[in-house]
């Protein structure tokens, strides 16, 4: 056999993969297949049944997806930089709606005229981005810089303890029941083809797009993101390059931090309520996104958010569907599904630990 057949058979080989990955492969297709199937004919359903509900709602999901794209960014940004799963995330954008809320009370007080309110807003996203980013910061040089070369397990570990503690904080700063606060942005709605739109739904995509937009050339096109990137791949090979690691990867936290202070803002001015264990709830669910579009992928981290918040939306909203009661239901089975059929995500990529 000549040595162009042997390289073309190698090739053919790797392309196929070995035997049970071609069956695993198989029955990820006939699963995906199936639930692409089921999912396009209850949507269907759903539409000829009711499609001004059906658009309203899949706004509402469109709109939520984005705000859980914030917090997923998060999770992904550590873990493809440091492989950490940052337990503790959730938490601090519970933090950032608390800090949000309390400093459009104290900006805001009695006054209630429009340009008042958006200078407050505006004030509010600036001032919890920065101390969300801060925050995070600080969190990553207290209470992971020291673990990064130990067993994966106690930075993991240590990321439980660190979202116990912001939890307690949470507590006492806002009590053990959810609280409510005062809403700076227009609460009114208007009309589109017959759909009910909220003005702080467009404001909210207002807002998100251009940080996700933002945060896509800041990684891509940037000095500071091309650090991000190298670090990712491989620190040792980074700091031969005369690449800051340390600062590479507090910046990364940063960012993270800042991205959940906004979404804190948004959803305070979106609900306006807030609750102690609200980062526990949402964190879930963003980290569910991370996970579902291939945590460590940007990219993925927002189209897992945009999706899960579209099925949550449809799911809660649409007559012929589960309710919301079953909402945590269908996004934890989501996840399941993924771990067992695709760990590595919708556009994650598989990859195999060298020992």
């Amino acid at each position: 056999m000549s040595q162009a057949a042997v390289v073309e058979k190698a090739a053919v080989r790797q392309y196929k993969g070995t035997p049970g990955q071609i069956r695993r492969r198989r029955i990820e297709l006939t699963a995906g297949v199936v639930l692409a199937s089921l999912a396009m004919v209850w949507i269907v359903v759903n539409i000829i049944n009711s499609p001004a509900q059906f658009a309203q709602v899949f706004i509402l999901g469109f709109r939520n997806g984005l705000l859980y794209a914030l917090i997923a960014l998060g999770y992904t940004l550590v873990y493809g930089i440091i492989e950490l799963i940052n337990f503790a995330h959730g938490d601090l954008f519970m933090l950032g709606a608390l800090f949000a809320s309390y400093f459009i009370t104290v900006w805001f007080g009695q006054e209630n005229s429009n340009l008042a309110g958006w200078l407050t807003f505006l004030a509010a996203l600036i001032a919890a981005m920065a101390f969300c980013g801060g925050l995070n910061i600080l969190i990553e040089r207290l209470a992971y810089r020291r673990l990064r070369r130990a067993p994966k397990i106690a930075p993991l570990i240590t990321a439980v303890g660190v979202s116990f503690i912001l939890q307690f904080i949470g507590i006492k700063w806002n009590g053990s029941t959810p609280r409510n606060w005062p809403k700076v942005l227009p609460q009114s709605e208007f009309t589109v083809l017959g759909v009910n739109i909220a003005w702080n739904t467009v404001i909210l995509l207002l807002i998100a797009v251009p940080l996700l937009l933002l945060l896509s050339w800041v990684v891509t096109k940037t000095r500071q993101g091309k650090a991000m990137r190298a670090t990712a791949q491989d620190q040792d090979a980074a700091r031969l390059m005369g690449i800051d690691v340390n600062r590479t990867i507090s910046f990364t936290f940063a960012i993270g931090g800042a991205l959940a202070g906004a979404a804190g803002l948004l959803y305070q001015q979106t609900t306006g309520t807030t609750n102690y264990n609200l980062g526990f709830q949402l964190g879930l669910i963003a980290f569910t996104s991370a996970v579902l579009g291939g945590i460590g992928n940007l990219n993925g981290a927002v189209l897992g958010a945009v999706l899960i918040g579209i099925i949550q939306g449809l799911n809660d909203g649409l007559p012929i569907a589960l309710g919301q009661k079953w909402s945590q239901t269908v996004v934890f089975t989501i996840l399941i599904l993924i771990m067992v059929f695709k760990p590595a995500g919708l556009l994650g990529k598989s990859t195999t630990e060298k020992v």
